[in-house]
């Protein structure tokens, strides 16, 4: 039976898409706190500091979890495909959203970046050979269209395009390609795997880039600063990914990405609790709406594959 071992695992891939949108979802609900905790960390902490920084932790708990469980090396090509996950999402979103959250409040942030499910579904498509139904497009569309009107609508209005949203939607392109190559390695590697070695990957610059930002601007923060760094460090950027890649590479990949359309409606809960933002009924009304587009497009089955 142990030769059979990795055929019976292909097949809840297949026959069960629901398990990754569950995974999906866990991971969803652990970054959706990434933007109210940065907005919290960049209070006292240089934006710089803290997206090299909180890589440079998690790329330490990543070297001791690879060393402890002895994981073969990455081979070949993998590593360059690693390159682009790390520049995705161990440097670029990150690195990016800290400088954005500088100057605009985390309701805000959650307009940009409710646009990351239709980005990432795109980036699947030309990464993969998935191919979704056409009622997929549409209830992403709509679900991308509710969140970022959503969001705005959360934040006090759309307002004009400044640098700190040219920046957050950098960001989003930056993990929507990371999220999508990410899911693929996460099949050959395994999901915490691959986001381990992109971490290790990164490490060179991000130990480099967060000693010259701590050595130009040494920080002065508080225990509150601090625990939302932590945070950043342990859980947005690594243990969240455990569940996220592990949900995209159970697939199929464009559905389990329109998880995302809740993060927004959550990153706008927690601002509400623990920055003192309003909440009123256009907000529950948007999240009912967000949800429900977030739903549709998960159970739009495949249309086939090229």
């Amino acid at each position: 039976m142990s030769g059979n071992n990795s055929a019976t695992l292909v097949a809840p891939t297949v026959l069960s898409p629901l398990a990754g949108a569950w995974w999906g979802l866990l991971g969803v609900v652990a970054f959706s706190f990434t933007v109210p905790f940065t907005r919290v960390a960049v209070e006292a902490l240089h934006p710089v500091f803290i997206g090299a920084g909180r890589a440079v932790v998690a790329a330490a708990l990543a070297a001791a979890a690879l060393a402890v469980t002895r994981q073969r090396l990455p081979r070949g090509t993998q590593w360059g495909r690693l390159v682009i996950v790390a520049g995705g999402v161990v440097l670029g979103f990150p690195l990016l959203t800290s400088f954005a959250m500088a100057t605009v409040p985390a309701s805000h942030g959650a307009v940009v970046i409710g646009l990351l499910p239709a980005a990432t579904a795109v980036a699947v498509v030309l990464r993969t050979h998935e191919r979704p139904a056409r009622s997929f497009w549409v209830f992403a569309a709509l679900g991308a269209v509710a969140a970022v009107i959503f969001a705005a609508l959360s934040s006090g209005g759309f307002g004009r395009l400044t640098w700190a949203d040219l920046l957050l939607f950098g960001a989003v392109i930056a993990a929507a390609i990371g999220y999508a190559e990410g899911g693929l390695l996460a099949r050959e590697l395994g999901a915490w795997q691959t986001v381990s070695w992109a971490l290790v990957v990164a490490a060179p610059v991000t130990i480099v880039v967060s000693a010259l930002s701590f050595a130009a601007a040494p920080p002065a923060a508080s225990v509150v600063h601090w625990l939302a760094f932590a945070y950043l460090a342990v859980v947005s950027m690594y243990l969240g990914f455990f569940a996220w890649y592990r949900g995209l590479a159970i697939g199929p990949m464009a559905q389990v990405s329109q998880i995302q359309l809740v993060q927004p409606v959550l990153t706008i809960a927690w601002a509400t609790l623990l920055l003192g933002e309003s909440l009123g009924w256009a907000t529950i009304l948007g999240a009912v709406a967000v949800i429900g587009f977030a739903a549709l497009s998960v159970r739009t089955r495949l249309r086939g594959t090229l």
